[in-house]
């Protein structure tokens, strides 16, 4: 069972957010008993990607002998916009 702060892996592509199948995230609220969860994604460094509604079935546990694997965010002219209300700033 999912919990709050559990960590999951994303099981669809969410192109409005610039997030892929695989990216982890953390449960920061449980909905339904555990239908629904908003799970929030952020870089390696603490920065907020965003923070997504999700099924049940768009995430899933992470596992023990799994590893975290990196890639680049699009950054645009002022940033990387993403859904929600957070923004990353550009460096």
């Amino acid at each position: 069972m999912i919990e709050e702060h559990d960590r999951v892996a994303l099981t669809t592509k969410e192109p409005g957010a610039g997030l892929e199948p695989g990216d982890v995230g953390t449960i920061v609220h449980a909905y339904s008993g555990g239908e629904a969860f908003e799970v929030e994604f952020v870089t390696l460094t603490g920065d907020t990607v965003a923070v997504l509604a999700v099924d049940r079935d768009e995430v899933r546990p992470v596992q023990s002998r799994e590893l975290t694997h990196t890639r680049g965010l699009k950054w645009g002219k002022e940033g990387f916009a993403l859904a929600g209300t957070h923004r990353i700033p550009e460096e």
